[in-house]
C-alpha cells in the first residue's frame, strides 16, 4: 500500500500542520480529563462544594453539579466536533480552573482536596497551576491555529489508523492524573 503524502489545504502553512499535529494528544487528554473530571464531581460534588467554601466562594451542591454537567458535556462536544467554539470552552475551563486553585492557595483554603477530581485525596498544589496552565496553552494553541476537527476524522488521517494518537492522548491524560492526584500523596 502506497503511502499519500498529507498536503495542507490552501492557506495553511505546513508549520500550522506541524503544530496541530503536536498538539491533538494534549488536546485530547485535556477534553477527556475534563470529562472524567465533570463525572465524577456529578458522583460525588461534595469535594468540590468544600473547596469552594474553603476559599469563601459561593458553593451550592447543585450549581456543582450543573458546573460538573457542563463539563462533561463541553468535554465530549470538543471530543466529538473538534469546533473552535468547544475548543475555546474547553480553554476558558482551564483558564477558571487555574484561578481557582490560584485564588485558594491565595486565601489559604482548600487544604485536603480541589475536589476536581471528585475525591478528597486531590490537594491543590502549584503542580495544579502548572498542568491546568499547560493545558490552556496547549488547547489555546490549538485554538489559535486551527479547530482540530472531529476526533473520526484525526483518526483517519494519523499513522497506524490513529493507533499512535490515541496512545499519545492515554499517556498525557494518564500522566496528568497521576501528577494531579497520586504525586501529592507520595510527596506526604
Amino acid at each position: 500500500m502506497r503511502r499519500v503524502p498529507f498536503v495542507p489545504r490552501a492557506g495553511v502553512r505546513w508549520s500550522s500542520v506541524v503544530c496541530v499535529d503536536a498538539l491533538a494528544g494534549p488536546f485530547l487528554a485535556a477534553a477527556v480529563l475534563l470529562v472524567a473530571a465533570g463525572g465524577s464531581k456529578l458522583v460525588d460534588p461534595l469535594p468540590l462544594v468544600r473547596a469552594l467554601r474553603s476559599a469563601r466562594l459561593p458553593a451550592p451542591a447543585g450549581a456543582v453539579r450543573a458546573f460538573a454537567g457542563a463539563e462533561v458535556v463541553l468535554g465530549l462536544v470538543a471530543l466529538t466536533t473538534g469546533s473552535r467554539a468547544a475548543s475555546a470552552g474547553v480553554a476558558l475551563s482551564y483558564a477558571a480552573f487555574t484561578g481557582f486553585v490560584l485564588l485558594a492557595r491565595h486565601r489559604g483554603g482548600v487544604l485536603a482536596s480541589c475536589g476536581c477530581f471528585g475525591k478528597t485525596d486531590t490537594p491543590p498544589t502549584s503542580t495544579h497551576v502548572v498542568v491546568s496552565t499547560a493545558a490552556l496553552a496547549g488547547v489555546a494553541g490549538v485554538v489559535a491555529v486551527r479547530p482540530l476537527g472531529p476526533v473520526p476524522d484525526l483518526l483517519a488521517g494519523s499513522p497506524l489508523g490513529g493507533l499512535a494518537l490515541v496512545v499519545a492522548t492515554v499517556a498525557v491524560a494518564a500522566t496528568a492524573y497521576l501528577v494531579l492526584a497520586v504525586l501529592p500523596l507520595v510527596r506526604a
